[in-house]
């Protein structure tokens, strides 16, 4: 079942379900996500812009949704194997290159996301009916709390925003990033241990 979650028409789309998840990105941001912006030898994706999809239908590419979502996150060991597969097999060799393109080379839309994907019909062979992509965030927020790291520390991985934003910016985050990274690592060797359906089985609704 490892996989099945994230497409079983298209492996493409493997990579970018599990890097929204255990790196806590919201949908704009990682369709916005380009080569440059991933770095497995540090293991740490750059979050700088994000897409919005306006109700007309258009793309349209800014800020993130939050002051604090321009921000370094950590990637878990557990699915850099995924990303480096994923970057050589799908990711034009060009800094500049969109790390999860759609057919033609551009921004993929939600609708071309699930229809490639299938997404509706696998949730519900999976027993998750009703689940969407965004759902997927909150589970690796979720997951990342589980570490035990300090409100600050989790807010700035996750790119919210409110009035202590400042202290936010001013903390050393990339240290105290580092050990919720490795934290969701060590869930997911447990999970994996536990459960035949590793990652895969741990893409659950929140909340």
């Amino acid at each position: 079942m490892e996989g099945k979650a994230d497409s079983t028409q298209d492996r493409r789309f493997r990579a970018m379900v599990l890097l929204a998840t255990f790196a806590s990105l919201r949908w704009g941001e990682v369709r916005a996500l380009r080569r440059m912006d991933v770095d497995l030898k540090a293991r740490t994706v750059r979050v700088r812009v994000a897409f919005a999809e306006r109700s007309a239908g258009g793309l349209v590419l800014g800020p993130p949704k939050s002051k604090a979502g321009r921000r370094t996150v950590g990637i878990p060991q557990s699915i850099v194997p995924v990303l480096q597969e994923h970057m050589d097999t799908y990711v034009q060799n060009k800094p500049g290159s969109l790390m999860f393109p759609a057919a033609k080379g551009g921004p993929i839309r939600r609708s071309g996301f699930n229809t490639r994907t299938r997404w509706v019909d696998v949730v519900t062979e999976m027993g998750l009916p009703g689940l969407h992509f965004h759902d997927l965030r909150p589970t690796g927020n979720m997951l990342a709390a589980e570490s035990g790291a300090g409100l600050k520390d989790l807010m700035a991985r996750m790119g919210h925003d409110n009035v202590r934003a400042t202290m936010i910016y001013q903390h050393a985050v990339r240290g105290a990033d580092e050990a919720i990274t490795n934290a969701i690592d060590r869930q997911l060797e447990v999970r994996d241990d536990d459960d035949d359906e590793g990652t895969a089985g741990a893409l659950v609704p929140a909340g």
